[in-house]
């Protein structure tokens, strides 16, 4: 019989909401399959220990056979050691009234701390997908202190964006989701984001041959895709959790099994220059995994409202990158 895998999954923001969506997920088997046995190593902030021990109780009385241990801490240093996967949730969200630069200085510090955490005691190996927002920017702080792990194993989130993408389309074709193939998200997770629909496929055809209304394409499906995460709030009175966690799923197991032949899917990669995009910053490309490593495709070309979009998203993560390199370099 074959022996079980092991890996080490450090999760940020564990008592969150996103969190208890998650952490049944992945000690199911759902994430790394069911031939790996999963060590939690669960973090959230001192004041939320109390709700953390409650997860941690569920998780034992769920009695997942491929869940092997589960600790929950307040130490970075605690929750990152020999980490194989950082999957950093938790970050301080945004509120009424405040500004994106607040919100960037307050989870800048946040994140600063917790890449030196994952340079000093986490696997060499490890891979960090970063979900708390501005993610893009996050994962690029946490990179910059990071001397321990490559560039090219730190993501952000943009799965969520893809699926939400992906759903409209699905919806105003009238089609199931299963035949919408190759959404990328290009940019920032934020409302700069490009959905690209270009190329896009519905059942093998182009979605322009499908959706005959590049006014809707250009404008209120691209606009509803931007700000879906506030009209979720707007709705619930609460961020997303069940559709991050969801997302957070998908984008592990995209990177962990080769991307079938002529598909790619969305996540936030240090750019190697690819596209224009400066190298080193956290930008979402369509990629694939080859089972090796990622790859973004080189042959996508765009037309100029495309382009636009693409600048507009970059210059965004450059104002962005430009409020926290003082951080960084302070650091």
């Amino acid at each position: 019989m074959e022996a079980f895998k092991e890996i080490k999954v450090a999760v940020t923001g564990a008592a969150g909401q996103i969190g208890y969506a998650l952490l049944f997920r992945i000690a199911s088997g759902e994430m790394f399959g069911l031939g790996t046995r999963v060590h939690l190593q669960l973090l959230d902030l001192s004041q939320q220990l109390s709700i953390l021990k409650g997860v941690m109780m569920e998780l034992d009385d769920c009695a997942f056979p491929l869940l092997a241990s589960v600790i929950g801490t307040d130490d970075p240093h605690v929750a990152f050691h020999d980490a194989d996967w950082a999957l950093l949730v938790g970050s301080v969200p945004r509120k009424a009234g405040m500004e994106r630069s607040d919100l960037l200085k307050i989870n800048g510090k946040i994140f600063i701390k917790q890449g030196r955490a994952l340079s000093e005691v986490a696997m060499s190996t490890c891979r960090v997908l970063v979900t708390g927002n501005p993610c893009n920017t996050n994962a690029y702080i946490a990179k910059s202190v990071c001397s321990n792990i490559p560039d090219e194993n730190f993501y952000a989130l943009t799965m969520l964006d893809q699926n939400r993408a992906v759903a409209q389309l699905a919806e105003k074709a009238h089609v199931p989701v299963s035949a919408v193939k190759n959404l990328a998200i290009w940019g920032n997770h934020s409302a700069t984001q490009f959905p690209d629909f270009y190329h896009t496929t519905i059942n093998g055809v182009p979605a322009t041959d499908v959706i005959i209304d590049e006014e809707w394409l250009q404008n209120t499906f691209i606009s509803k895709v931007q700000k879906r995460g506030a009209e979720i709030i707007q709705a619930r009175g609460l961020s997303s959790a069940a559709s991050a966690a969801n997302a957070i799923v998908q984008t592990v197991q995209h990177l962990c099994i080769p991307t079938p032949e002529n598909e790619f899917f969305s996540v936030a990669v240090s750019s190697e220059g690819s596209y224009g995009v400066d190298k080193g910053l956290l930008f979402s490309f369509p990629v694939r995994f080859d089972g090796g490593k990622l790859l973004v495709p080189i042959n996508i070309n765009h037309n100029n409202f495309s382009l636009e979009k693409i600048k507009t998203t970059l210059e965004e993560l450059h104002r962005e990158k430009n409020f926290v390199q003082s951080m960084i370099n302070a650091g």
